[in-house]
């Protein structure tokens, strides 16, 4: 009997260790042009529904402070895949949908007259040769597939060159392909009936997919929605209701824009349910995130019940200053959700400062896999955030050597930062071209209105140092001072503000 219950107890030990070992799955959900204000996460919209976010936030922790590592969407994409800064990958601009490729970034020696600096040419495509998190989940034995946006590259730098078994659509667009609701452009994929939306499809090919594969080894899903990325147009039926309910005393008052926010998250409710009907939730970890801030400078066109018509930006990210394509805050600072049952504590908000490129290293370790030899990584592990524990890191930073004339626009610049701190250094935009500082204290001053860098000269210092370690061990590209520069053509009272005002017929910033 002993001997029995000694064998029954080998192995249930040994089932134990089993279970204990088995490799989490992965489901990575990335909004595209989310702001921070856009989600009910935070109590900052009255406009915009999001329950099936809230709904995943309920089984896991929501972070109140977290960065992407550009205030574009390229750049970020390349950092969530690498868990390396622009700085250091070279893509700094969304440019992956252009022609020319482009391994190396470069100074744009056509610089204008009017620029203090010159700003950089971006790389334009994602390399090869970087061990990204889709190959190193394939490596692993994964299965793998991409849903949705890339931008980062077509054949030969596809989702199927970076370690993902599927892609769909196998598009390489700064957004979907001519409209979010069918009749779509997309060279090889079509509808499955009139009027269909492309999110609902997204939704409906990972679920497929979900059905189609072997339960019991891993995966790792990329579903990066189109949503809610220009061009702007949603579902009829949803613009209806949010007609009724828009305020056009609101800073965010778009009919278009709030029906777009509720199918991306109707999108996402269709993976939770599938995933909790086919037993996977419970050894899953779900990624949520946005490439970057709201965007402020294109033009919606809306109709009112009493068939008026408006113009309005897509969003509002107050009490955040500027949006999409700058380095305020509005531009970064994004709506991020991880749930992992039996590690993140369900219904919990962390205030540890987390970056974009964060997620590399953390959902590897989170999987047992080693990050592989000579990859430098800018992110950290911050698993033990998920437990409830706070971080210790000198810093995050963010390199934006651009300048489109949105608002709040700045020149080229890069900030840290540390603590409550943030430093934004513009390059060679000071007297005799030394560089100028803006510093804030985002307890204080969320909103970045009152610049205190002639105030804390000692703190400027001690960011600026960070900053310039981060420069040197990334061995980045940075702006120089623009020979070609006329003091005549500067106008430095435009910096900040939207040139030509709402952009409404086409997009301009990708």
């Amino acid at each position: 009997m002993l001997k029995i219950k000694l064998i029954i107890l080998t192995l249930f030990t040994a089932l134990t260790i089993s279970a204990q070992k088995k490799q989490p799955n992965i489901v990575f959900i990335l909004a595209d042009d989310l702001g921070w204000s856009d989600v009910t996460l935070f109590g900052k919209t009255k406009l915009y529904e999001t329950p099936n976010l809230e709904r995943l936030a309920a089984r896991g922790v929501t972070y109140i402070k977290a960065y992407a590592a550009s205030p574009l969407c390229s750049p970020t994409r390349a950092s969530i895949l690498t868990g390396q800064t622009p700085t250091r990958t070279g893509i700094t601009a969304p440019t992956a949908h252009l022609g020319k490729v482009k391994l190396k970034a470069s100074l744009n020696r056509g610089t204008g007259p009017a620029n203090k600096a010159i700003v950089l040419e971006s790389v334009t495509r994602l390399n090869n040769n970087i061990p990204t998190l889709g190959k190193q989940f394939k490596n692993a034995g994964y299965q793998t597939a991409h849903f949705g946006k890339w931008h980062l590259g077509t054949a030969p730098y596809s989702p199927l060159e970076h370690g993902f078994d599927v892609d769909i659509p196998h598009f390489n667009g700064p957004g979907p392909a001519g409209s979010f609701v069918a009749p779509w452009k997309y060279p090889n994929f079509k509808p499955k009936y009139p009027n269909e939306h492309i999110e609902d499809r997204m939704a409906d090919e990972a679920v497929t997919w979900l059905n189609k594969i072997d339960k019991n080894k891993p995966f790792f899903i990329n579903y990066w929605q189109f949503s809610v990325h220009a061009p702007f147009d949603a579902k009829d039926e949803l613009k209806d209701k949010y007609r009724k309910k828009v305020d056009l005393t609101d800073a965010q008052h778009s009919i278009t824009y709030a029906a777009m926010v509720h199918s991306m998250d109707d999108a996402i409710g269709r993976l939770l349910d599938e995933l909790d009907r086919l037993g996977l939730t419970e050894n899953t970890i779900i990624v949520f995130t946005s490439d970057n801030g709201g965007n402020m400078y294109n033009g919606v066109t809306d109709i009112l019940p009493n068939g008026d018509k408006y113009m309005a930006a897509p969003t509002s990210n107050r009490p955040l200053r500027g949006g999409k394509a700058t380095m305020f805050e509005g531009g970064v600072r994004v709506p991020t959700v991880i749930s992992y049952p039996g590690i993140t504590k369900p219904g919990t908000l962390s205030d540890a400062l987390i970056q974009s490129t964060d997620f590399y290293p953390t959902l590897l370790n989170l999987a047992n896999i080693k990050v592989p030899k000579n990859h430098s990584l800018d992110g950290i592990d911050i698993t033990q955030t998920l437990k409830g524990n706070d971080i210790k890191r000198a810093g995050i930073f963010t390199y934006f050597p651009h300048q489109p004339g949105v608002p709040d626009w700045l020149p080229t610049s890069i900030s840290v930062h540390a603590d409550d701190w943030k430093l934004i250094r513009l390059f060679h935009q000071g007297i005799n071209f030394e560089h100028d500082y803006l510093l804030y204290n985002l307890k204080w001053d969320i909103s970045e209105h009152n610049n205190l860098a002639k105030k804390y000269p000692k703190k400027v210092a001690e960011l600026d140092a960070l900053i310039q370690k981060h420069i040197e061990d990334t061995k980045a590209i940075v702006p120089i001072k623009n020979p070609k520069f006329n003091p005549a053509k500067y106008k430095p009272e435009n910096i900040g503000k939207q040139l030509g005002g709402l952009r409404g017929k086409k997009l301009e910033i990708n």
